[in-house]
């Protein structure tokens, strides 16, 4: 094999396999795969501070070391919640500022609230899927946040916050 058929199979492969993955430069012009990627970060949801009337829990997303930092805004879309794997028809709004284009990465973790009206209707669940928002639209995949949580009618998700 020539230098030439060398350097093609090579710029091929790496064009193969860098599909389906978000990339970010980073310090040294070496790429990384970006944080916002559901694939590249971690999401736990934990029981928060109540209001009056409301129950709330935090959603918590978390990058380890080797992604790429990215801008998040606004309230995820599409969000969906499980309990044990099964779908629960809830619908749910957003509330707050959909503006803020916050950072998230390593050792910049990222919060956003689920709000959950306090009226003894709950739904036990543990699961909940969404897709993030970028400055320019909807990131591609869906994220899965785990935690025992509930939902009811009225359920409101707020905005991505700086912070776990």
């Amino acid at each position: 094999m020539n230098h030439t058929s060398v350097a093609v199979a090579a710029v091929a492969l790496a064009a193969i396999t860098g599909l389906g993955t978000a990339r970010a430069a980073t310090a040294g012009d070496v790429e990384a795969p970006s944080a916002c990627r559901p694939a590249n970060h971690l999401a736990k949801i934990t029981r928060d501070r109540a209001s009056s009337g409301r129950v709330h829990f935090r959603v918590t997303l978390t990058a380890p070391k080797g992604y790429a930092p990215c801008k998040l805004v606004g309230s995820p879309t599409d969000v969906a919640f499980a309990n044990h794997g099964s779908p629960l028809d809830v619908r749910v709004g957003r509330y707050g500022g959909q503006t803020t284009v916050v950072t998230f990465g390593p050792g910049h973790p990222v919060h956003f609230d689920i709000c959950v009206p306090n009226n003894g209707h709950g739904t036990p669940t543990d699961e909940a899927s969404f897709t993030l928002r970028a400055p320019a639209g909807e990131i591609p995949g869906t994220s899965v946040a785990e935690g025992h949580f509930e939902v009811t009618t009225g359920t409101a998700i707020g905005p991505i916050q700086p912070g776990a």
